[in-house]
């Protein structure tokens, strides 16, 4: 209010100057009273943004009086922290675990004692068997002594049989004819052959075994002698007959003999047979 009284004095002695110009300026007036104080002015722009401050510290106090313990969150909000609670129970079992694998086999214990004689005797359970690794093998030993002499055995005789026929300068073989032929007498593996002179006409004959031909052989006369043969290995039992016999007639009885050919018919035991 006194800067208003103020500027209202400084304005009236400068009018009453330039009214004055021409006139003798007077003696300055006495200061009037401060003016009344003016209107508060606008708010300023908004300060550049500080630096960040420090982290604060947390602060725990305790309440003496309920024995609880005060604590300041860093919002600035004071909480007080409940009292510790009781135990809870026990949880139920969880489910089983996978089944380990089997550990090594322990050492083997020391051997027990052995009592003899106890009022309660009795045996134990059988413990475990464990068969060992097999030893190594022993060297060779000495060459015994050499053993008595063995009694005589009995001399093995060993079957024989065998027999040949043939031609004569008189006599040929018959078609029909059952001479030559031979009876089996020891059972076992034979063989049969024959050599043949072939002169004149041709020769077809066959080897019989008990009215059954096993072998053919045929040769065709050719102007001059020539020879045939054959030979097979039978397995023959008691009383089996075999013979060699002319097949086809006279014109196929080609067979030959005299002092410088022979015509011949034979068979042996291999070995006997059980």
């Amino acid at each position: 209010m006194r800067i208003w009284w103020f500027l209202l004095a400084i304005e009236i002695c400068t009018g009453n100057i330039n009214s004055q110009d021409t006139c003798r300026q007077g003696h300055p007036g006495i200061p009037g009273n401060p003016g009344h104080n003016g209107l508060p002015g606008r708010d300023g722009r908004d300060g550049a943004k500080g630096d960040k401050g420090d982290a604060g510290t947390h602060l725990a106090a305790s309440d003496s009086a309920s024995g609880r313990e005060i604590c300041q969150r860093a919002d600035g909000k004071v909480e007080a922290k409940g009292i510790k609670g009781d135990q809870g129970s026990r949880g139920s079992p969880g489910k089983h675990g996978p089944k380990g694998l089997a550990g090594p086999m322990g050492e083997k214990g020391a051997k027990g004692q052995h009592w003899a004689f106890g009022p309660n005797w009795f045996t134990g359970p059988h413990g475990p068997y464990w068969k060992g690794e097999p030893g190594v093998r022993g060297i060779r030993g000495w060459k015994g002594d050499r053993g008595e002499k063995g009694k005589i055995g009995e001399t093995l005789v060993l079957p024989k049989s065998a027999f040949t026929v043939g031609l004569t300068v008189l006599r040929k073989f018959p078609s029909s004819d059952v001479s030559g032929k031979f009876t089996c007498h020891i059972a076992g593996v034979y063989y049969f052959t024959y050599h043949i002179t072939v002169f004149s006409r041709n020769v077809q004959v066959s080897l019989v075994k008990n009215g059954v031909k096993i072998l053919h052989t045929k040769d065709a006369y050719m102007s001059s002698e020539d020879q045939a043969s054959g030979g097979i290995v039978l397995q023959l039992k008691l009383g089996d007959e075999v013979w060699l016999q002319v097949t086809g007639g006279e014109r196929f009885n080609g067979l030959f003999a005299d002092e410088d050919d022979d015509t011949t018919f034979t068979g042996f035991l291999l070995f006997s047979s059980p």
